[in-house]
């Protein structure tokens, strides 16, 4: 059974956090006809989040990417929910809240109680350790780091990040969900800034100080 899960697109993605990458994550795979959960703690979050994609798929209406029809029946896949407890059912979750490691490993706590125990349980952190977050759950070979690019419909690459024990079949699977999407894979150890984080900050870093010599 463990090993399948590579080999399976999922059959309901949960989304964890309906900010702005959440709601990207879920229409991106609403879009591939994915049925999808959003969860979030507020109505207003899901009310907001629920508003992004619809805002997102009227432009592409409007653009000509997609029919009205089409951008319906991406609408009716996605349905929203206040507890983690509706995602008891989702074989891939991903986790798109704030950059907050305690905030994180408290929902990798309680997805890892809730869900089944070949359940796919991704996070969508963009520098926080995987091996950390998954360490608060009781299966943490089921966890991965997929670090998504924003907005998430439009830009293509999305990180894998793969904690200490990350197990091959997750991998895969994560791998194979994302290319599923669209996205193109660079993969990662679990180290500080990952890939794309790593090579920006000093190129964040160099800019402030060409400004800083050009001024002084």
């Amino acid at each position: 059974m463990a090993s399948s899960v590579a080999r399976r697109i999922p059959q309901l993605l949960g989304v964890v956090g309906a900010g702005q990458m959440g709601a990207g994550i879920a229409q991106t795979a609403a879009a591939q006809g994915l049925p999808v959960i959003l969860a979030d703690v507020t109505q207003d979050s899901l009310d907001r989040g629920s508003a992004n994609i619809h805002r997102s798929l009227a432009r592409q209406v409007q653009k000509g990417q997609l029919t009205q029809e089409e951008a319906d029946l991406v609408k009716g896949r996605i349905r929203t929910d206040l507890s983690l407890k509706a995602l008891d059912k989702a074989d891939f979750i991903i986790e798109a809240v704030s950059e907050n490691e305690r905030i994180k490993q408290s929902i990798f706590e309680q997805l890892s109680r809730i869900t089944g125990p070949h359940t796919v349980m991704a996070t969508n952190t963009s520098s926080i350790s995987i091996t950390r977050i998954a360490a608060a759950t009781q299966r943490p070979q089921q966890v991965v780091g997929m670090h998504f690019m924003n907005p998430v419909p439009v830009m293509k690459l999305v990180e894998l990040i793969r904690g200490m024990q990350t197990s091959d079949e997750v991998h895969h699977a994560a791998d194979s969900f994302a290319q599923h999407l669209g996205k193109t894979v660079c993969n990662s150890n679990d180290r500080p800034g990952f890939i794309v984080n790593r090579v920006l900050m000093p190129m964040i870093n160099e800019a402030f100080y060409t400004l800083m010599e050009v001024h002084a």
